[in-house]
């Protein structure tokens, strides 16, 4: 009887193909990934059995997190402004916490090696976004913009932030509301 598979290995995986993939790619060798996490490299492929397979997981638990942390504690309603305020600034947190992450998710994001059926679960917890977006527009609060377009200037403001977040960590608030306030010029009604 085999046993059975332990959680803490699994993500220890995952946390060490965050590290990986944020440093040298998606064609970092599974070796490295294996070694990172501590484990034999055919312990690697007990728990996914393939490369391929490792990274569309990295992938959702990486867009299931971003998730959770975007819509932590986000108001039911309320101005539409303070409801984006909140998902740029738990965005822009997540991300500064957690560099490695968000450079894996970046590599993972233009990989022809995450399939079309993990974007899509992946983007479903987005919906909650594309919901606000919505309601915001039917609002008369949002310009009459694509969602694509809306998260596109969004996804290229919230790097640009965060890139100056990680060269001057105690300016964090100051890029955060510069961020916001850039954003909300570009997408909102004047």
């Amino acid at each position: 009887m085999a046993r059975p598979l332990s959680e803490d290995k699994r993500n220890a995986i995952l946390e060490a193909a965050a590290e990986v993939v944020a440093a040298a790619g998606v064609s970092a060798p599974t070796a490295k990934i294996a070694k990172a996490a501590g484990v034999a490299e055919g312990t690697l492929f007990t728990y996914f059995a393939t490369k391929d397979a490792l990274l569309n997981q990295l992938y959702l638990t990486l867009k299931a997190e971003v998730e959770a942390a975007m819509l932590a504690g986000i108001p039911a309603s309320g101005a539409a402004r303070e409801r984006w305020r909140h998902f740029w600034d738990r965005y822009l947190d997540w991300g500064a916490d957690q560099p490695a992450k968000r450079r894996a998710m970046r590599q993972l994001v233009v990989s022809d090696r995450i399939t079309a059926q993990s974007r899509e679960i992946g983007n479903r917890g987005f919906r909650d976004l594309e919901a606000m977006m919505a309601e915001s527009r039917a609002a008369g609060v949002l310009r009459d913009q694509p969602a694509e377009f809306v998260a596109a200037v969004m996804e290229a403001l919230a790097e640009a932030m965060l890139e100056f977040i990680a060269r001057e960590p105690g300016r964090r608030q100051h890029y955060k509301q510069a961020g916001f306030e850039a954003l909300w010029c570009a997408v909102a009604v004047p």
